[in-house]
């Protein structure tokens, strides 16, 4: 994860950066296996062992592609049209989110209707709601006022990306209002005051509150924008992240939890500092302890990342490593592809049972599935319909 300034995002920023790439390519793999149903590979991903998990490091990645992705505009073409970018960002996820709502429904829909399966899919995403009362809910879809549990993700997105101007505008009069306007929202989600409807009948509130998940979202794109300095990478910072991240174990792995009830208490009693919802403040600790490492490991410039040497390992792992920098590359469209695709691959297990060969074989499937997203949405992007230049011929002497 890049925590080297660079260029501000109110100048121009516009150089990928294999650290980010990378990270978040990884993102993209845990959160498949999160989202597959009865994946026992999931008792093995960074949540169990820590307070933040793969959500953090996307939000955060996001943060610090926005910085690179719309910097440039805010700087060169002004508030306005930097403004008008995000908006057409804003409204790309937003129908992102509908469609993938849309897609699961339909699926789920269509396996409860052949009355074939005893599962009931529908009531498992508790989307029950929409289909007994269409009209009322599909409002509340559409105003993203009604927004279960699993379809979260890419609301919070849409709120978080809207309030980039503001940031940005903020930041324009001086640093400490940009700053004054993050802290302030996010103590406002921590304190029950700010928050999003996530269904018309009751009080419930998004899983992911996006006024205190840009808190972690705004902390990637300050960096990268280099509105603050990256902290000095030295052995002592190092410990003291290592330090961190051990003491969360205790208080964060389940086995541990259940073998010590005194751990357990303890845990419940900070849950207010660690829960997902609005982002706690341990959580924040938690994966900044987490970031400052990763950005160790990687190197300057991410030079740890990249094969040194050749030999059979060096092209294994840069074969590897191409695959996770693309992944990463096009985590929105690969994201949306894995929400569905874990509905797929958990009802494929549903059928053929979930011993330790199938859960594997499911994951490496999805895994394979996500790189040819990936590549696909490359290919698209690249616009290689469009006609290549002509060569122009040499002058003559």
């Amino acid at each position: 994860m890049n925590m080297t300034p660079v260029k501000p995002a109110d100048t121009a920023v516009s150089q990928r950066d294999i650290r980010l790439d990378f990270y978040r390519g990884l993102a993209m793999f845990i959160i498949l296996m999160a989202h597959i149903p009865g994946n026992f590979l999931t008792l093995w991903i960074p949540a169990r062992f820590g307070f933040s998990d793969a959500t953090e490091i996307f939000v955060f990645c996001s943060g610090m592609a926005s910085a690179i992705a719309f910097g440039k505009a805010f700087k060169t073409r002004g508030w306005l049209m930097g403004t008008a970018r995000v908006a057409f960002r804003v409204w790309q996820v937003y129908w992102a989110h509908i469609a993938v709502f849309l897609v699961i429904l339909t699926f789920v829909s269509a396996l409860n209707h052949s009355g074939t399966y005893s599962k009931d899919y529908v009531g498992n995403l508790n989307l029950w709601p929409i289909v007994n009362n269409t009209i009322p809910n599909l409002i509340g879809l559409m105003t993203l006022t009604y927004v279960p549990n699993y379809f979260d993700v890419l609301p919070m997105y849409v709120v978080i990306l809207a309030m980039m101007p503001i940031v940005v505008g903020l930041k324009n009069l001086h640093g400490f209002f940009a700053l004054a306007f993050v802290v302030l929202v996010w103590i406002g989600a921590n304190t029950n005051m700010l928050w999003m409807p996530a269904e018309p009948w009751t009080n419930r509130e998004w899983f992911f509150n996006p006024f205190g998940w840009q808190l972690v979202f705004f902390t990637g794109f300050a960096l990268m924008a280099g509105w603050v300095p990256a902290p000095p990478l030295n052995k002592w910072l190092a410990i003291l992240a290592i330090v961190v991240v051990i003491s969360t174990v205790p208080f964060a792995y389940f086995r541990l939890l259940n073998a010590y009830p005194e751990l357990k208490s303890i845990s419940q009693d900070i849950g207010f500092l660690t829960k997902k919802t609005d982002f706690g403040l341990l959580r924040y600790v938690h994966f900044l302890a987490l970031a400052y490492l990763a950005w160790a490991v990687a190197g300057t410039g991410g030079r740890r990342l990249r094969p040194t040497e050749d030999g059979v390992f060096s092209r294994f792992w840069k074969g590897l490593l191409r695959v996770i920098l693309k992944v990463g590359q096009q985590s929105l469209a690969v994201f949306v592809f894995s929400m569905a695709a874990a509905r797929f691959i958990g009802f494929g297990l549903d059928q053929t049972g979930r011993s330790a060969f199938n859960v594997w074989s499911a994951n490496l499937i999805g895994f394979a599935s996500l790189v040819a997203v990936a590549y696909t949405a490359a290919w698209f992007k690249s616009h290689p319909w469009r006609a290549r230049p002509e060569p122009k011929p040499l002058s003559a002497q």
